[in-house]
């Protein structure tokens, strides 16, 4: 596999969904790395046997771009889920986000 000089800052995951924090390289697009991320940790929990029966990711996802000066807010962010998840639930929240990024994409 090509070194594609990608730099994990934070990760989060429950049954419902994950959060990565990655920098990824410019020769990568965020499919292309969401696609290694998937298909690696699915072979990796199915070889291990770490669920009953056969794991697979569903097929959607986003991603967020978040700038350099945002690292540790978001690295916060990320991590602090339990405690964020009491407040608010993920369908709320992630529609909450579609919104925002939607209306960012229109300005």
């Amino acid at each position: 596999m090509n070194n594609f000089n990608s730099k994990l800052y934070a990760i989060y995951a429950n049954q419902e969904h994950i959060h990565i924090l990655v920098s990824r390289s410019p020769d990568i697009s965020e499919t292309k790395l969401a696609a290694i991320i998937a298909d690696s940790s699915q072979k990796f929990i199915n070889e291990n046997k770490l669920v009953l029966g056969h794991f697979e990711w569903q097929q959607v996802g986003s991603a967020f771009s978040v700038s350099k000066s945002d690292l540790n807010k978001v690295c916060k962010y990320i991590l602090n889920q339990d405690e964020h998840h009491r407040n608010i639930t993920f369908k709320d929240e992630y529609e909450s986000f579609m919104k925002h990024y939607q209306q960012t994409l229109k300005n």
